[in-house]
């Protein structure tokens, strides 16, 4: 029975509470990867959990490979969540030196419970902030934000940051949501309108990011552009499930703050991006 008069948590609070509750279904859906999920055909989705999880590793090797993640490399994984992108790297590939990011040592200690390395490749989970990042210059051959670049205090002062640690020609992927120029405007008014929801649900998200602005802070940053990759179509199946886990959990509020995202991603005014770029030498 739902608890309707339950207090809300914020989106990884609610994990991390279901997880130690044992929800069975939540760690199935979010246990390792923790984002959307991305479907070749739409159409194909049927709504299950084994549907999804198998979508969110898509989205993970999606984004991999625009930044053409390869045997031998030392890839940097920021906002690594519970350490899904780095298994699914570790699965993939051999003989990588694979290191996990992330601010919250909460996420840290669960990806370091259950992710181990396979194929030779070594991994690593350092607590730190992706805008100060605690790594030498020209270390990684690759560096990846999947799905987390919205939350970083600045996305310039990360790029800089995966500039400057990254090799000369390594590269950068990342995917993230992306409003149209012209709806700019329009998603800056409704930001804060709907902040107190969104924030209270998924933490500071800034969503104001076009993809001129990208382009811009490329080439300032140093960088060339290699992937731009609209995938908003594909991800659309995701919202529902959300929204459903959300809801048989008890959180109302975050199901209505789900339900606006997908609003406005189906209208075409918010859209889904792999980006991907190359350090100029």
């Amino acid at each position: 029975m739902i608890d309707h008069q339950k207090v809300e948590l914020p989106y990884f609070d609610q994990l991390l509470e279901g997880f130690s509750q044992g929800n069975s279904e939540l760690i199935k859906t979010f246990g390792l990867h923790v984002h959307w999920g991305y479907w070749a055909n739409p159409n194909t989705s049927d709504g299950s959990i084994e549907d999804f999880a198998t979508a969110a590793e898509n989205l993970t090797r999606r984004v991999c490979d625009a930044g053409g993640a390869a045997d031998g490399q030392k890839v940097l994984d920021c906002g690594c969540g519970f350490g899904g992108t780095i298994a699914s790297l570790s699965d993939r590939f051999s003989n990588m030196q694979l290191t996990g990011l992330n601010i919250d040592p909460r996420q840290l200690a669960r990806a370091r419970e259950q992710v181990q390395p396979r194929n030779h490749n070594e991994i690593e989970f350092i607590e730190g902030d992706a805008c100060q990042l605690p790594f030498a210059d020209n270390s990684f051959d690759l560096v990846l934000a999947v799905e987390c670049i919205f939350h970083f205090p600045s996305r310039e002062r990360f790029f800089q940051e995966a500039w400057r640690v990254l090799k000369p020609g390594g590269t950068l992927a990342i995917c993230d949501f992306v409003p149209l120029k012209f709806v700019r405007p329009l998603m800056n008014m409704a930001g804060n309108l709907l902040k107190p929801s969104v924030s209270n649900t998924y933490g500071k998200v800034d969503s104001s990011f076009t993809l001129d602005a990208y382009r811009q802070l490329a080439k300032t940053t140093g960088f060339t552009s290699i992937v731009e990759e609209d995938i908003t179509t594909n991800t659309l199946p995701t919202y529902p499930l959300i929204k459903r886990i959300q809801r048989e959990s008890g959180y109302a509020q975050s199901a209505n703050s789900t339900a606006v995202a997908e609003w406005i991603s189906r209208l075409g005014i918010l859209h889904y991006l792999i980006l991907s770029y190359r350090k100029n030498p």
